[in-house]
């Protein structure tokens, strides 16, 4: 008996060829639109977290709010403003103030929801914690403050710093934060709270900077922090490894 044997192959796969995407070249920026309506200097601005709105603080006592698809102002919220943040839900407006109070603020309703005070300064800077569950505030009074926003009470205060607390911002863990100062120092604050010790809310170190320093922002995994001052140059740490 005579046996036949086919054999079927299957074709191997073939990938799809991998299309590199195109590198950001900020040397080739273009400029793609101006936004006017102010009165008087614009301190501070801000895009939500999905890159739909922005939003943006000035002295003329007014934060707008713009559309990053048409560039038409979407809402015009009256109050001293200094500095705005977003929340990571998007849903939150912060403010710091001239008149030493933080604004909370719904962009469903562009309406207040709370105002919280306690500062003695100018709020010069507001960020939210990576879960939405904190606010930190930096003050022209010397402070930070921290901020529930289930409650909207204060947490607590952290004193150290000799001039404006110009900069705060969260670690991506939200572990940590970090403050720029006038006084030519960043602070690094432990946020972790240890219930066998006092150690809640501590400073960690004290780095020195040539010169008053205006802003700080930790890379995405938290192990390097920029920061930038009055004068050029930019300074990057980067975190050492303990036992």
């Amino acid at each position: 008996m005579l046996y036949h044997y086919i054999f079927i192959t299957t074709p191997t796969p073939t990938k799809p060829p991998v299309i590199p995407t195109p590198r950001v070249d900020w040397k080739k920026a273009t400029l793609v639109k101006t936004l006017t309506g102010y009165s008087d200097n614009v301190g501070s601005v801000a895009f939500s977290p999905d890159g739909q709105t922005l939003a943006s603080g000035s002295w003329d006592k007014t934060i707008k709010l713009w559309s990053l698809e048409t560039f038409q102002e979407i809402a015009t919220l009256s109050d001293s403003f200094y500095s705005v943040a977003f929340s990571p839900d998007g849903k939150t407006l912060a403010s710091g103030s001239l008149d030493k109070t933080i604004k909370l603020w719904s962009l469903e309703t562009f309406q207040e929801i709370a105002t919280l005070t306690g500062h003695s300064g100018i709020v010069r800077s507001v960020t939210f914690s990576p879960d939405g569950q904190t606010l930190a505030s930096g003050s022209w009074d010397k402070t930070i403050k921290l901020w529930s926003l289930e409650t909207f009470q204060e947490i607590a205060t952290l004193t150290g710093h000799s001039d404006t607390v110009y900069a705060v911002t969260f670690s991506p863990d939200g572990q940590t934060l970090a403050s720029g100062s006038w006084d030519k120092t960043i602070k690094l604050w432990s946020l972790e709270t240890f219930l066998w010790s006092l150690e809640t809310f501590q400073e960690i170190a004290t780095l020195t900077w040539h010169s008053k320093v205006y802003s700080v922002a930790f890379s995405p995994d938290g192990k390097t922090l920029a920061s930038g001052g009055l004068s050029n140059p930019i300074k990057i740490w980067q975190a050492g490894l303990s036992k």
